[in-house]
């Protein structure tokens, strides 16, 4: 748990983890935040929870989930009008052209593959995708980039790195050579500031990287 008062929790993801419900049947991170709510504060009956925003289940990091209407009423405006700021950590084998950058691409969604493809000038039924970009730390063999977003777009970092051919550690959706052994890759929902729903003070709240050698070699 990452943060935690009557209006709102934020929990770090591991990688694997779904935040809703899908077709798997598998318990999602909503339901168990539920459970732990319910156990620690001894609340019979069903117990509200909101989901604000979702990470893909093989990316870890910051979710943020609402204990109030209130509070996810206003959360899901705050989303919506790109008033939060979100960095993400990616990990890449192949080093950008550029050390940093800003990447504007035209995101072409298709459904059947759960894919989103990276174009340079606008296609039909595309939106476009904004990021920013820095290499901030080179490893042995990979690279860490910080990404800033601009827009949310299914899949975004994923196909934006991609189309540079950089694509993400672990991530052979998106063309990186072999998947890591447990089905995560490496991007991580690392910083998130936001105005608080309610007590309108500002929040700013840092996510530790999941336990692996290489995510550990970039602290």
């Amino acid at each position: 748990m990452l943060y935690e008062d009557n209006h709102l929790l934020i929990v770090n993801k591991r990688p694997g983890d779904i935040v809703q419900g899908d077709k798997t049947g598998d318990k999602p991170l909503s339901e168990v935040v539920k459970s732990y709510i319910a156990d620690k504060y001894d609340k019979p009956g069903a117990v509200y929870l909101g989901v604000v925003h979702r990470l893909d289940r093989p990316t870890s990091g910051i979710v943020v989930f609402a204990r109030t209407s209130k509070a996810l009423s206003r959360l899901n405006k705050m989303f919506a009008e790109r008033e939060t700021k979100k960095t993400y950590w990616a990990i890449v084998k192949n080093l950008p052209e550029k050390p940093k950058d800003r990447l504007v691409h035209f995101l072409k969604r298709n459904p059947k593959q759960n894919k989103s493809y990276a174009n340079i000038h606008e296609v039909p039924d595309s939106k476009k995708a904004i990021l920013s970009y820095e290499v901030i730390k080179e490893l042995n063999n990979y690279y860490l980039l910080k990404i800033a977003l601009e827009t949310g777009r299914h899949h975004q970092i994923r196909s934006q790195l991609s189309g540079i051919n950089s694509p993400i550690k672990g991530d052979l959706k998106y063309g990186f050579d072999r998947s890591n052994k447990d089905g995560s890759i490496h991007l991580h929902a690392r910083e998130l500031t936001i105005l608080h729903p309610v007590k309108k003070e500002l929040l700013s709240i840092v996510a530790s990287p999941p336990n692996d050698p290489i995510w550990n070699a970039c602290l």
